[in-house]
């Protein structure tokens, strides 16, 4: 049985709550006799156990239906962790007031507190060393499509 990823995002999209509360960040398929289905949702605010959960009992009900009761397969629905970057724009604003470390498209790479964010973009106060010192400067704005890579600075102090 072959799983087919176009239509597994059709069943999750239904199986999401309808109040929009949730997005998907990323679905993936494995290429197995037993195949793995891993979803990743995210909220803008906090994401808890119980609504992945609730996901996943919704999501493997669809599956059902349409591979039937039979289908043999392994579903996983996760919260972002930690260490994974973010995606999708709406990921940005639960960050706001914490500090980002950005790759951008042409190589270069900022950190700095995420200031607030925007439709395009995001406003950073970028944090630079100068002689032995670090300044932060003013908030500058950087546009998602700008951004290859950004991930949360893990503070244990």
């Amino acid at each position: 049985m072959k799983l087919d990823r176009a239509h597994l995002a059709e069943l999750l999209q239904e199986s999401l709550p309808t109040d929009g509360s949730l997005f998907v960040v990323d679905l993936t398929v494995s290429d197995a006799i037993r195949p793995k289905v891993t979803v990743t949702l995210d909220s803008e605010q906090a994401l808890g156990i119980d609504e992945c959960a609730q996901v996943s009992r919704r999501l493997a009900r669809r599956v059902d239906e349409v591979y039937g009761e039979d289908a043999s397969y392994t579903l996983e629905v996760t919260s972002p962790g930690a260490h994974q970057p973010l995606r999708d724009p709406r990921q940005y604003t639960r960050h706001v007031g914490r500090s980002l470390a950005l790759k951008l498209q042409d190589g270069t790479e900022k950190t700095g507190a995420l200031e607030a964010t925007e439709a395009e973009g995001i406003q950073l106060a970028e944090v630079v060393k100068e002689k032995n010192k670090k300044k932060t400067l003013p908030a500058a704005f950087i546009p998602y499509s700008e951004i290859q890579e950004a991930r949360v600075v893990i503070s244990f102090k």
